[in-house]
């Protein structure tokens, strides 16, 4: 009696989930996709191997609301190519929801749906595990969990992701048409032989002035046009990183950058190939990098770009400066060659570390998101692993193919272990409490408690993007004076409305902010 009530319950989570959000990570979501061409995939094959992203026409329901003529594709690269050759089923989905009619939105207001198929992944979390850390700490797409039928055959049990586009741009930077970049080298398309060679990685390395060296590397989505300004990134961060604040937004570079060398995300700007991510314009025109395609996150790809591929030792003691000295990648490079910036790397790893890994609260959660989709996983036909694979790697390594994908518990556990113990990591961060403030006439009086500080700053902006300033706080309201000890740091600024704020403390050897989310969380002063 309990196993049948169990079977139901589980089969109606899809019905269970009409009224949810697209992205909701509690229910199973469902998708039947409805093809009059009884050789659809025939054609979308044909249409994936030419190279285009050219779409056939399908009616789409989605938890049983129905979208007439919407476009689909297969997408992907390494998980196309490879399920293709391998095991011919199962192909990764792009499906739009506007392909004919531009008005047409999924619920939500999405208009993109893209159907991840698990490949390299025999745990089935690791994509929506990663997004769901990467949210606390930058811009970052939802993910979940989708069935998919195609004609009402069961095609696979698959990871939905929220795409990077119009609707994404437009909820976290207010206007879609905001320039928005792709940063994934279309490797068929060769820039002029007069370009410097940078073996088609979007590292943002300066190659000249001429846009043609960028075009087949970075992929404007909006504003074709506005290679100008990307190319004036790079060309900053070459000659003058100290004032790369003004045009890109540093601390999310670093939050990106301490997350894929914690989590040993080396299918990213940090590893081998330095690309997946893209990069989108704020309202003050600064460049953020927001991160994609997170499936081969937790040790799934082995090359760090320094050689052969990491054995499951390597990625756990795997460098917090991989690429430090490698002027091939300037967001490594050149950011971390200034010491605060390296000291704010440093203390966003530990962030990072504290609240995902030293206390075990992954290992939970992925347990849990397993928990949701074991009855998926094992009623998958489709599915490229073992329902064995799936179960045991979650803490040991697991086959995935011809491939040797390390255990979640098995990589995080001794690499938590050997960052929290590194030497720079260990080093002794002043200690912030008590923060407030007080509106005094047409001012504000800022306040904190601080020990072990060298320099105390208050970081402030107006408004909800651009960068913070930084003002010294005055220790005991003594000028100038910022002599370590148990203090009460302040300063008083003018009250601006939406006003935005963090505590930034300094010593010789490490750095604190509070929030410690900064500065992708901060205070507000109403």
């Amino acid at each position: 009696m309990g196993k049948t009530l169990t079977f139901l319950i589980l089969m109606l989570l899809p019905l269970l989930s009409f009224g949810q959000d697209l992205y909701d990570t509690d229910r199973v979501q469902e998708v039947r996709i409805y093809f009059k061409d009884a050789n659809w995939d025939r054609t979308l094959d044909s249409l994936k191997q030419l190279g285009t992203k050219e779409r056939i026409v399908g009616d789409v329901k989605l938890n049983g609301i129905t979208y007439k003529d919407c476009g689909i594709r297969f997408k992907g690269n390494s998980s196309y190519n490879n399920a293709r050759k391998v095991y011919g089923r199962k192909l990764p989905l792009n499906i739009s929801s506007d392909h004919l009619n531009e008005s047409q939105k999924f619920k939500g207001g999405y208009n993109r749906l893209k159907l991840a198929n698990g490949f390299r992944d025999p745990s089935f979390v690791r994509e929506v595990l990663s997004y769901e850390i990467a949210r606390k700490y930058m811009y970052a797409p939802k993910a979940n969990f989708m069935n998919v039928y195609i004609n009402d055959e069961h095609y696979g049990f698959y990871t939905s992701v929220e795409s990077i586009g119009e609707n994404f741009v437009k909820n976290h930077f207010k206007d879609e048409t905001n320039t928005l970049v792709k940063c994934d080298p279309e490797y068929s398309l060769k820039p002029p032989a007069s370009c410097p060679k940078n073996s088609n990685k979007a590292t943002l390395e300066f190659m000249g002035f001429d846009s043609l060296c960028y075009k087949g590397t970075y992929e404007m989505k909006t504003d074709k046009t506005d290679y100008k300004s990307l190319i004036a990134l790079s060309k900053r961060l070459k000659d003058n990183v100290g004032k790369t604040k003004e045009i890109l937004d540093v601390d999310q570079t670093l939050w990106m950058l301490a997350y894929n060398n914690v989590l040993v995300n080396l299918d990213s700007y940090s590893g081998r190939l330095s690309h997946n991510y893209y990069l989108v314009k704020d309202e003050t025109d600064r460049w953020v990098p927001l991160i994609w395609d997170l499936n081969l996150s937790f040790g799934g790809f082995r090359y760090d770009g320094n050689g052969s591929p990491l054995d499951n030792e390597k990625m756990q003691k795997m460098s917090p400066f991989i690429h430090y000295k490698n002027p091939e990648r300037p967001l490594i490079h050149r950011l971390l060659s200034i010491p605060r910036y390296r000291k704010i790397y440093i203390a966003h790893m530990r962030t990072i570390l504290n609240e995902n890994f030293k206390n075990g609260q992954y290992l939970t959660r992925a347990s849990r998101l397993q928990s949701l989709v074991d009855f998926h996983v094992k009623k998958d036909e489709s599915k490229f692993y073992s329902y064995s694979s799936f179960k045991e790697n979650m803490n040991v390594t697991s086959k995935a193919g011809k491939a040797q994908i390390i255990g979640l518990k098995e990589l995080m556990k001794p690499r938590a272990d050997f960052l929290l113990n590194h030497p720079v990591l260990k080093k002794v961060p002043p200690k912030i409490s008590t923060v407030s403030h007080k509106k005094s006439s047409a001012n504000v009086i800022f306040t904190a408690r601080v020990e072990g500080a060298e320099k105390v700053y208050l970081a402030y902006r107006y408004g909800p993007q651009g960068y913070f300033s930084k003002k010294p706080m005055k220790d005991d309201g003594e000028s100038n004076d910022y002599s370590a000890g148990d203090k009460f740091y302040g300063v008083e600024i003018e009250f601006k409305p939406g006003m935005q704020y963090y505590i930034m403390a300094e010593n010789e050897d490490a750095l604190m902010l509070n929030p410690e989310r900064a500065e992708f969380e901060f205070l507000e002063v109403k």
